[in-house]
């Protein structure tokens, strides 16, 4: 598709990609121009696509600009966030300060990088499993459902207290949120039906109380029952819990899920780099890194709206505009990582922004980045011929999807003598 500059007319978000791995050619093209286009939204509505990483960074990090829901447009959605919907309470990501704050400071201290390392062993043990699981089945195998989404989805479920074998419904619904294009009657209906799910399960919660991060929030640290179905011990009430925890049920089995399928199929399409893992164990902080930015999976960027009239990018954009900042074309800069578009999981990839930057930034990525530090070290050394069981351009990729992907990746390896 054409690239829409400062003055030209507006046009859709780029979609198309000629390489499974990199974002859609107009982005770099868009960013050579200047950085900032005209966006055509599916509501009717103009705004602007920002491309470079130093103002996609200032978008996320300016409090100018809004992070409300209830005021964008969607980039892939014609129908808005109706302003009274009370499924939005508790989706802090789409709040601001102080209502964004309050969530934060209440969840942080259970995603810290030191909560994380406390489940490393538990993490190790379900990594464990379910590649011997695998490898007892034999070749061939999906790996997206033999690896790649169980795991993700076991730990967030242990770590929120939401019972693993109801986890082909709440996928279901999920998936129907973040098709790309779905109807407003599907999604509200999805919707509904996690919503409700949750609900439930934050009542039983109060009556059947457990270790897990819902329950302590509902009953005090301690699982000792409290709250009187108003509010819970941690503060909030139960429609605001019942949105936290389909935020954080959703954000923690879907991102990390993709990451792995995608960042496999990647490594095993450069079986440089993928040798260099299994020779190099030491190099795998640097590798999660880099394939969280050379796949940069959350593939349409994060949406904020203007509270006033400013410039950036040197694009002017008025109060009430929705702006899109392109993680992916940020994390493909060549003014920021040299040689951008080449994968090298040696590289030292700090300035990354994958999971977001400013207050926004993703509450769950120390979780994610120990998921990744374990399962793909774990899945090269356990199949160290591990390959592809059809044609690259066999591979379904999730074009339709909001999180970025493949649908399923089939795979073989040879198995061992005797």
């Amino acid at each position: 598709m054409s690239v829409t500059s400062r003055a030209s007319t507006p046009a859709p978000l780029p979609r198309h990609r000629d390489c499974p791995f990199d974002p859609p050619g107009a982005y770099e093209a868009l960013r050579e121009e200047g950085g900032a286009g005209r966006l055509a939204f599916p509501d009717g509505k103009a705004g602007w696509l920002l491309t470079r990483h130093e103002d996609v960074a200032q978008l996320l990090a300016d409090d100018r600009f809004s992070s409300d829901r209830r005021r964008t447009s969607s980039p892939v959605h014609a129908f808005p966030v109706r302003p009274d919907d009370r499924r939005m309470l508790g989706s802090f990501i789409g709040m601001d300060p102080p209502e964004h704050t309050r969530y934060r400071r209440l969840l942080s201290k259970w995603f810290t990088a030191r909560a994380m390392r406390r489940l490393q062993p538990r993490i190790e043990e379900i990594v464990d499993g379910h590649l011997a699981a695998m490898e007892r089945a034999g070749p061939p195998a999906d790996l997206v459902t033999s690896f790649a989404q169980p795991i993700p989805s076991l730990v967030i479920c242990e770590l929120l207290g939401v019972p693993y074998e109801d986890r082909a419904d709440f996928q279901r619904w999920a998936t129907v949120l973040l098709r790309i294009g779905q109807g407003e009657e599907e999604v509200y209906a999805a919707r509904d039906a996690l919503w409700e799910y949750m609900r439930e399960l934050i009542d039983t919660k109060r009556h059947r109380p457990d270790e897990a991060l819902l329950s302590r929030l509902v009953n005090g640290e301690h699982g000792a029952p409290g709250g009187t179905g108003t509010a819970t011990a941690a503060g909030l009430t139960d429609e605001e819990l019942t949105g936290v925890g389909l935020l954080l049920l959703i954000a923690g089995h879907e991102t990390t899920a993709n990451m792995l399928a995608l960042g496999t199929y990647a490594l095993l399409r450069h079986p440089g780099q993928s040798q260099q893992l299994r020779e190099r164990p030491e190099v795998i902080d640097h590798a999660v890194e880099e394939l969280l930015r050379y796949l940069t999976i959350v593939q349409f960027g994060t949406v904020r709206v203007a509270r006033e009239d400013l410039e950036i990018a040197g694009a002017r954009v008025r109060a009430g505009e929705t702006v899109v900042g392109s993680l992916a074309s940020a994390n493909r800069d060549p003014s920021r990582f040299s040689d951008p578009d080449t994968l090298n999981v040696t590289r030292e990839t700090a300035d990354q922004i994958a999971f977001g930057h400013g207050i926004h930034q993703c509450l769950g990525q120390h979780l994610a980045r120990m998921e990744m530090r374990t399962g793909f070290p774990a899945l090269l050394r356990r199949f160290p011929t591990l390959r592809l069981a059809v044609p690259p351009d066999e591979v379904p990729l999730r074009h339709d999807m909001l999180i970025y992907g493949v649908h399923r990746l089939p795979v073989t390896w040879d198995r061992a003598a005797g």
